[in-house]
This record gives C-alpha cells, structure tokens and sequence, in this order.
C-alpha cells in the first residue's frame, strides 16, 4: 500500500508540476522572465517558512553554508532559470520532453561523482535517452530552435541538484530545503532581471497566475517529497514521467501546440530509456 500511494503522490506532483509551468508559461507573455521569478520565489519561500515554523523549525539551516548545499544551491538557480526561459520560449511539450531526461543525467552523474556501477545495458539506455533529445533538438535542422537549449542547460541544472541532495544533512526538513529551494528562484529571478531590466506592474491576471504557480508548485514539491519517501523508489520513480503526458496535453489545449513527429519519437525514446534505466538499478 506504501508503494501505491507513493506512485499516486508521483503522479500528483508531475500533474501540478506540469500546471505550474503552465501558469508561468501565460505569466511570461507579458512579465519579464525575471520579475515572475522573483514574486514566484518569495511566494514560496514565505509559504515554506510559514510550513518550517509549524514543525518548529526554522527556515534557515544551518547546513545551507555547507560545501554540497553551496553547489546544489548554484545547480537550482541554473536549472530554474533555464528551464524557465525554456518554457517561456519554447513550446510546453518540447520544454518538458527534454527535462524528462533528468533522471538519464543523473545516472551518469552518479558514476562519475559517487563512482556507482552501471553496466552496458545502462550505459546503451542513457544514450538512448540521449539521442531523443537530439531528435527533439534537431541540431542543423530547420526546425532547430536555439532557445531550445535552455531546456539543455536546465535539466543538467536539475541534476546537479538532485545529486548535491544525497549530500543534504540528515536533520534537514522538506520544508527547509523547500525554502532553500525558492529562495535560489529570487537570486535568479535578480540575475536575470538585472540583465534585462523591464519590469511592469503586474495585472490582476498576472498576480492571479503567479499565485496559483506558487500554491501549486508547493503542493508539487511536497507531493514529491512525499512520494520518495513511501514505498519502493524503483517502483514509483518512473511515474515522473508522466509530466510529459500532462504537459503535452495542457500545450495541445492551452497554447495549441502541435507536436510534431520527431518531438513524439525523441519523447518516446528519452521515457523508454529512462524506465529501463530504473529497472535496470532495481535488478542491480
């Protein structure tokens, strides 16, 4: 029962996941890229404060000034910012086929960086992933979009930090790496905002949909916890991916994003490969 539910709080967080890149995604047509990163980061670091304090913790801990913490902290402003350029320049489905290859560069993260065994079979698999993101790149290609990149530099961004978390002290709550988290979306947010100036006053809608973006998006991230937390990780991990299904169904309904042929084989591709990649670890 601890493994169903762990996969059901897996799907929760892809499926609010999927509709928080969807509220940013409309923010972004009309707010600097920055701006909404800031007012989301200090909506979620207020709320995860709000969380930390109710456990009788406070927001900052110590072990964020540790050496580990310090790279996870750069590797989330890298993922966040690039994947939140990704999605406010590149369709939805494509920005969120490419990040589902996370969990690809994590397994080769981990050899290098934890020198853990990885066999052939896996070795072919994260290749395989890997020349699914080439087909929804298309590198040389007409339909080759450069911004597209941005997704590149985010998912490696994101598995810098996944791999800096086993390094997280043991007495670190969600809820503190949650404010930790949020607070390197508002250092991005000024990095970028300071480089391109343009901030506005944000409309009624743009106040509704940041706002929705950071409720949702702390439900995702507890959902998250939560799931990896409860029953076998082999068994519930590979429901991550279905944030593609989530995010290609809100671009086909919301943005009328058409996927084309290459982007669906690549998705296919960088899902299958990352499936058998868990199972592979399962079997090790």
């Amino acid at each position: 029962m601890d493994t169903f539910r762990g996969s059901l709080l897996m799907v929760l967080a892809m499926a609010t996941f999927a509709l928080e890149d969807m509220f940013i995604k409309s923010a972004a047509s009309n707010m600097p890229v920055g701006q909404i990163l800031i007012l989301f980061g200090l909506g979620g670091m207020g709320i995860f404060a709000g969380l930390a304090r109710a456990q009788g913790h406070r927001p900052w801990h110590p072990g964020f000034c540790a050496r580990p913490m310090l790279w996870r902290c750069l590797a989330e402003v890298t993922g966040r910012l690039c994947y939140t350029l990704a999605i406010a320049l590149t369709p939805l489905s494509s920005a969120s086929a490419i990040l589902q290859a996370t969990p690809l560069v994590v397994a080769a993260g981990a050899v290098v960086f934890f020198a853990e065994p990885v066999g052939w079979r896996r070795w072919l698999a994260i290749a395989v992933g890997f020349v699914g993101v080439l087909l929804i790149l298309r590198p040389g290609l007409g339909g080759f979009e450069p911004a597209s990149l941005f997704a590149v530099i985010g998912t490696i961004g994101f598995a810098g930090r996944d791999l800096a978390t086993r390094a997280a002290p043991k007495d670190m709550s969600n809820n503190q790496l949650g404010f930790l988290g949020f607070a390197m979306l508002v250092i991005a947010g000024v990095l970028v905002l300071g480089w391109t100036g343009g901030a506005i006053w944000p409309s009624s809608t743009n106040w509704l949909q940041i706002a929705a973006a950071v409720v949702i998006g702390v439900i995702a991230y507890n959902a998250l916890s939560a799931a990896m937390r409860a029953g076998e990780i082999s068994v519930i991990a590979p429901f991550r991916y279905t944030r593609l299904v989530f995010a290609m169904i809100l671009g086909i309904l919301i943005f009328d994003e058409q996927p084309d042929t290459l982007t669906l084989i690549g998705s296919a591709l960088i899902v299958g490969s990352g499936v058998f990649t868990l199972l592979r670890a399962r079997k090790a």
